[in-house]
């Protein structure tokens, strides 16, 4: 169902003077996410015209620009990465770990997001790694899906990455899987520890190696003292590490996952109003309690498109990744030896069975599948109504 208010009406009202306003600031990809919000289901990218096979209602439905940015074309690439994923999952409890970057950290990251947002990948999951295989904790070898969000409620720059992890792992002989405790997984201050030093030594190399980049008023950060200065409180400070109480099953994870996989910044569904004035949307503040916690807020429109523009990744970056267990191309195998160890069958094998089809809405009158009967190019729209006998099979010989 469309909303009522979407983030690409704002792209389509307010972008060209944005771009014409910002083009010294904005670069080719953040321009290339605009355009394909901005054109997503629309005339510019083409289409079809589906039909119902019971009873012939038909609709125009437009080509998704499939950007991951865009509000609009997370649904479906969730449910294709869910089906993906669903075989992975182990009959255990699974904990939500999250590792955040300080401000004075986040700040470095905005103006070096490739370099800083794999940092922030790797220092968080050698972190779990380590301490999960420390026989002084867990003794085991874990399995992790982490996914990057650079974003807080109110769009602004936040880097963190979520963790979904199994409760417990496979021991380091292979001989057995070690269970975690019911609602403990590992020590969240032994992690914050851990997660600082690997971090912090290793931005302070990417500094030494020449490899970071600063503007405007962080230019002086160029230089080695300045820079290590900077730094010098963020070290003293405990680091934050997050963890939760494991789901109830795997069915749990599968609806936790698909809310966080293929987020963006903001859903179209937050969206309030867009006028003059601005635009309004719902956040969350979460330093209040219950009811509190919603609230609305009223941005200038450039300053929503710019808060909407600092999340944009750099190009083939990749923001879900796997590892321990669940890393590499003997992902299969270990996840087969952790269920053999668990006691439990392996899921059916699927492969004989058909490619699932592209999701589609089911018909509007009768509910009944749709089916594609005539597309037709970019730019271009049905030169007549369609001859709906074709999405009937009675009407066929």
């Amino acid at each position: 169902m469309r909303a009522d208010l979407e983030v690409a009406d704002i792209f389509r009202a307010a972008g060209p003077a944005y771009r014409a306003a910002h083009a010294r600031h904005l670069g080719l990809t953040q321009l290339k996410v605009m355009s394909a919000i901005e054109h997503c289901r629309t005339t510019a990218l083409g289409g079809h015209v589906e039909a119902c096979e019971d009873c012939g209602q038909w609709r125009i439905a437009y080509n998704s620009c499939r950007n991951r940015h865009c509000p609009k074309c997370q649904g479906a690439a969730a449910r294709a990465w869910l089906a993906e994923r669903e075989a992975d999952l182990l009959p255990v409890g699974y904990f939500h770990v999250v590792f955040t970057l300080p401000a004075e950290v986040a700040d470095i990251a905005f103006q070096n997001k490739a370099l800083v947002y794999d940092l922030l990948f790797k220092a968080a999951s050698e972190t779990m790694l380590t301490i999960a295989a420390d026989p002084r904790h867990l003794g085991a070898r874990i399995g992790i899906t982490a996914v990057l969000h650079t974003w807080g409620s109110a769009m602004t720059h936040h880097p963190h990455v979520h963790m979904i992890v199994p409760g417990g792992g496979i021991a380091p002989d292979g001989s057995r899987w070690i269970s975690s405790r019911p609602a403990f997984l590992l020590p969240v201050r032994v992690l914050g520890k851990l997660f600082r030093r690997l971090f912090l030594a290793r931005l302070i190399a990417l500094h030494d190696a020449g490899r970071l980049a600063f503007f405007g008023s962080m230019a002086y950060l160029a230089e080695r003292r300045a820079f290590l200065h900077h730094l010098a409180p963020v070290g003293k400070k405990r680091w934050v590490v997050y963890a939760k109480a494991p789901f109830g099953g795997p069915e749990a994870v599968l609806a936790y996952l698909s809310r966080y996989t293929h987020r963006v910044s903001l859903s179209n569904r937050r969206l309030i109003n867009f006028d003059e004035s601005g635009v309004t949307f719902r956040y969350k503040d979460y330093r209040r309690n219950g009811t509190d916690r919603q609230q609305v807020m009223t941005l200038a429109t450039d300053e929503f498109i710019r808060r909407f523009l600092l999340h944009v990744l750099p190009r083939g970056f990749h923001r879900i990744r796997h590892y321990g267990l669940l890393a590499g191309s003997t992902r299969k195998n270990r996840i087969a030896r952790a269920r053999e160890l668990l006691c439990v069958a392996p899921p059916p094998d699927d492969d004989a069975q058909d490619e699932p089809d592209e999701f589609r809405p089911s018909c509007p009158c009768c509910g009944g599948r749709m089916i594609v009967i005539e597309a037709f190019e970019r730019w271009r729209q049905p030169r007549a109504p369609p001859d709906t006998t074709t999405a009937n099979p009675e009407n066929h010989p």
